[in-house]
């Protein structure tokens, strides 16, 4: 797939190290400079109360669709393994409170699920 002006297939190794070198660079300077100009800005409770909710907000309009949508169709059937793996895994995030267990069995059960399937 060709990006720009920019084909991989193309691209000698040395292109596309340099390539991701540039954008890892950029990236860091984006993030880095918001870090810096709020450094010496003190934010308001209010918005710092508010940004709280940023991170599980954005999570779950990533996961939300990956686990109820299938083939393009609202699935909310025992056929649609990935929302019964991501039930389990809202299970044991709920009983365990643990970001890795929480992965790791989601994760082996849609993987036993797809085995058995």
């Amino acid at each position: 797939m060709t990006i720009g002006l920019f084909d991989p297939a193309l691209a000698s190794p040395v292109q596309l190290w340099l390539t991701f070198l540039v954008a890892g660079l950029i990236t860091y300077g984006i993030r880095l400079s918001f870090i810096l100009v709020f450094a010496h800005w003190e934010i308001p409770s209010w918005l710092g109360r508010a940004l709280r909710f940023v991170p599980p907000a954005v999570l779950t309009a990533i996961i939300f669709p990956e686990l109820l949508i299938n083939q393009g169709v609202l699935d909310l059937t025992f056929a649609n393994l990935r929302l019964l793996a991501g039930l389990a895994a809202l299970l044991v995030a709920w009983r365990t409170r643990t970001t890795l267990l929480t992965i790791l069995a989601g994760m082996f059960l849609l993987w036993f699920l797809q085995a058995l399937g």
